[in-house]
């Protein structure tokens, strides 16, 4: 028989859906979980071809996309208009799960291989400079409003 150990302490931390739902892991839990869904949905909606030729640009754009929300939500909590709270949720979670480094290495992989040398330059190209200028665009403005 399978007993479980319930730690009191920890239950009654949690008794309080509010204080579950703050906590930092939580918080990341639920904002990474909505990131990753939206990178989902782009993937299924942005077509992923350029001129009748395979580019992931849905990668592209979800990548520049978290790049200036998390640039935004940084300059607001610099600006200290924003919580430590919103950093996890938005910049940590949201952002983290939407974002995806390891897609991006992998199309551009994939785009060596198939002898798309021009291709996997672009591609390197667009997520350095539009994802900095988003992120530094993101942070201006973050500062500007907060």
């Amino acid at each position: 028989m399978l007993v479980l150990a319930v730690d009191v302490a920890v239950f009654r931390k949690f008794a309080n859906m509010r204080a579950l739902l703050m906590h930092p892991y939580a918080l990341v839990f639920f904002g990474g979980g909505a990131g990753s869904l939206l990178r989902y949905v782009t993937g299924r909606f942005v077509p992923a071809t350029i001129i009748n030729t395979p580019f992931p640009k849905a990668i592209l754009l979800v990548n520049i996309v978290a790049s200036f929300v998390l640039g935004a939500i940084v300059g607001l909590v610099m600006s200290k208009s924003a919580s430590e709270e919103a950093r996890l949720l938005i910049g940590v979670g949201f952002c983290g799960g939407l974002s995806t480094f390891s897609s991006f290495s992998y199309d551009t992989v994939v785009l060596i291989q198939t002898g798309r040398f021009g291709a996997a330059l672009l591609n390197i190209g667009l997520n350095l400079v539009f994802c900095l200028t988003a992120a530094a665009g993101g942070l201006w403005l973050g500062q500007k409003i907060g």
